[in-house]
């Protein structure tokens, strides 16, 4: 099973649109906020159901701040995080994940990837896809994640950017 996760695409759909002719199908797609009314489009041109969470630039939609989803053994808590301190922290949005009993946590708003393995079984791995639009982190390269469970039921999560040129370099 394969699951694209992006974030912070604010109505810009070009690099996102690149990313899913490059990696193939896809099973499920999860975006972490700040989607601008765009929801539709992108559930089109992803052809595979999806998730989507409320962002802090998401007026007047009837988005869920929160959603869990559920892929084998993986409980997903899916958030923007901008109400839980992910600027300076991830505790927030790591003891909201433990409450509902979810062992991921997948958030946006920083526009700066993270992919934070849990050193355990009882931990809560960390994802933050970055932003396919207005990428913040060092070298600003657009970024997304793939979540692959394998035949197995294990997960492996692989970090994206997008160059110049479309080509991906991968974490």
């Amino acid at each position: 099973m394969k699951i694209l996760v992006v974030s912070d695409t604010h109505g810009h759909e070009a690099n996102l649109r690149k990313v899913l002719e490059k990696i193939g199908k896809i099973d499920h797609l999860i975006h972490c906020g700040d989607v601008e009314e765009h929801e539709a489009a992108i559930e089109e041109m992803a052809g595979c159901p999806c998730t989507f969470v409320r962002g802090n630039n998401d007026y007047g939609t009837n988005l869920n701040r929160e959603e869990i989803v559920t892929f084998g053994n993986y409980r997903i808590f899916v958030t923007h995080g901008h109400t839980m301190g992910v600027h300076w922290d991830y505790d927030g949005v790591r003891q909201a994940a433990r409450k509902k009993n979810c062992n991921v946590a997948m958030f946006g708003h920083t526009h700066r990837p993270v992919v934070e393995i849990a050193p355990s079984e009882n931990g809560v791995t960390l994802i933050n896809p970055g932003s396919l639009t207005f990428p913040r982190q060092d070298g600003r390269k657009p970024s997304f994640v793939t979540m692959e469970i394998d035949r197995f039921g294990k997960a492996h999560y692989t970090l994206c950017y997008l160059n110049r040129g479309d080509r991906f370099s991968f974490w």
